[in-house]
């Protein structure tokens, strides 16, 4: 009986190892994504990201609706004069 407490115990011991190691890898991985974002933020001019405005790409703009941002079509990107659009 005494033997069969030990081996329960060492059982939930190890589950809860295996469970920390994960936890851990877990923060590790989000916290890495998370610094390479801030880095790639910090490394771009003004911290803004070139062309974010998904009017400009066609395979998510199918229908041609107007950037939300600046009201032009996506036939229109070539003269807009929006720092966000270059």
């Amino acid at each position: 009986m005494n033997n069969q407490k030990k081996i329960v115990s060492f059982c939930i011991f190890v589950k809860q190892q295996l469970f920390m190691k994960l936890f851990l890898i877990t923060i590790v991985l989000l916290g890495l994504g998370v610094a390479g974002i801030a880095i790639k933020i910090w490394a771009k001019k003004d911290g803004e990201f070139a062309g974010t405005c998904a009017s400009q790409n066609p395979m998510l703009n199918k229908d041609g609706d107007a950037c939300g941002f600046c009201g032009k079509t996506p036939e229109q990107y070539e003269d807009c004069a929006e720092p966000t659009h270059t």
